[in-house]
């Protein structure tokens, strides 16, 4: 792989090749991606998905969201730093091609803006809620209809694949989805395979899958466009990751663990003395004791110590990347960054303590459980009315459904899978509080 291809311009439906050299500064390519996720419907859903505790009334808890948000402000600052050194040792990236160092922060922030907004209601347990559906409950029925790889995108549903969908399907007339560039899209996949086969290797890009098989052809063109390295056998499409995805991935990495372990601290489920001294362990190197102290209050010294904990895994997480840029341009790095951070103790510390005492707490859990029976009633309603009404079956209560809740969406002329994962990716677009209001009408509950 080479970088030149990587950052490529290009956005779906182009036939002219987009240069660097001709782009306008006042309205980069780059920046025009980060404009158009922001401004998007599905974007700003977020402000009431999960991140830590579904259906939180707390203020000061983040959402997808504020989360997203600030993953994005620390992709920025890591491609910043890592974009700087590249062109360094690539000058000729700047002096024939005219990219710049912003240009990495740029891509990266935009990627890491988009990097949750596939994901269902109620955080990974939504994920999970839609696959169980097909796998399990009654979706099952539809198994016989299905290929095994779109059977696999019912039954692992993933947000991230959903994410990909989402930036890059045509929707109500909005061709191609939001347009992004390729290189912003490359970034945002951290999964470049097929749902099957099913983590075929240990590798972190397989841990999981990037795309449906109804997006396909849209990720092939995507990967062939960037040069990135095919390692599919079979037939089956499996590509090495962009590069710059490993640092969308140190961000989110560095915000989930120390910004939902400052959650969890505020929320009252991890001890403030706790807190103060896991923290420290990571920062020790580069906490400034008299300023510290200085600090009157335990608030305070908490956001000192989660700003220098954060800068901290920045400038670890460049320097990973940095030394190891060739191997990762070859397609033969297979860690995370954080992995291979010289503060992986403490991180795998600071996480240990989070799982224990938030992801695993009971308000988590009750809620997680919640949102299993909303997804799994309303998956079952919808696709009991679209079914019927498909095989000109559709009863009066079907009707009252698909005038409601289903109103605009077209399975007609679609088969069986493509109506399925459409759906699938509709009810995922729900926000935690809407997914509630529609269970609450569905089991009347709640009129009005």
């Amino acid at each position: 792989m080479n970088w030149e291809q990587l950052l490529s311009l290009k956005r779906y439906g182009d036939t002219i090749k987009r240069l660097r050299t001709e782009q306008d500064d006042t309205r980069l390519g780059f920046e025009v991606d980060y404009d158009r996720v922001i401004f998007s419907s599905a974007f700003r859903s977020l402000q009431d998905k999960t991140q830590v505790i579904p259906l939180s009334k707390t203020d000061f808890v983040h959402t997808r969201l504020t989360h997203s948000l600030e993953v994005s402000v620390v992709g920025r600052s890591l491609g910043r730093i890592v974009g700087k050194q590249i062109i360094e040792k690539h000058p000729q990236l700047s002096a024939t091609h005219g990219y710049h160092f912003n240009d990495f922060g740029a891509i990266v922030a935009a990627a890491a803006l988009a990097h949750d907004i596939g994901n269902p209601p109620f955080g990974h347990s939504g994920e999970k809620a839609i696959g169980e559906y097909f796998k399990n409950g009654n979706g099952k029925r539809f198994k016989s209809q299905l290929s095994e790889k779109e059977y696999h995108d019912l039954t692992h549903f993933e947000g991230n694949a959903n994410g990909f969908k989402l930036l890059t399907e045509t929707k109500h007339g909005n061709q191609d989805g939001l347009r992004l560039s390729y290189a912003t899209l490359g970034a945002f996949t951290k999964y470049p395979k097929e749902s099957l086969p099913h983590k075929p290797t240990p590798e972190i890009a397989d841990k999981k899958f990037g795309y449906f098989q109804s997006e396909k052809s849209i990720f092939k063109d995507i990967a062939e466009e960037l040069g990135l390295e095919n390692s599919g056998k079979n037939g089956d499409i499996h590509y090495k990751r962009h590069p710059l995805t490993f640092l969308v991935e140190a961000a989110d990495d560095i915000c989930y663990t120390i910004i939902d372990f400052e959650d969890g601290i505020n929320l009252g489920l991890i001890d403030e003395s706790y807190a103060l001294e896991y923290l420290i362990k990571l920062v020790k190197n580069n906490i400034n004791t008299e300023k510290f102290h200085s600090l009157t209050n335990t608030q305070s010294r908490l956001s000192y110590l989660r700003s220098l904990a954060i800068n901290t895994l920045i400038q670890d997480a460049a320097r990973v990347f940095i030394e190891n840029e060739e191997a990762i341009l070859q397609g033969n790095f297979h860690e995370s960054l954080l992995d291979k951070s010289k503060y992986t103790a403490q991180i795998k510390d600071i996480i240990s303590l989070s799982v224990e005492k938030i992801y695993q707490s009971p308000e988590v859990i009750e809620k997680e459980i919640a949102g299993y029976k909303i997804i799994a009633t309303l998956l079952e309603t919808y696709t009991q009315a679209i079914e019927n009404s498909v095989n000109h079956e559709e009863t009066n209560f079907d009707k009252l459904i698909l005038n409601s809740f289903l109103k605009g969406f077209e399975a007609e002329e679609k088969s069986t899978y493509q109506w399925l994962i459409q759906l699938s990716s509709q009810v995922a677009a729900l926000t935690d509080g809407n997914a509630l209001r529609t269970f609450q009408k569905l089991s009347g509950s709640k009129l009005g």
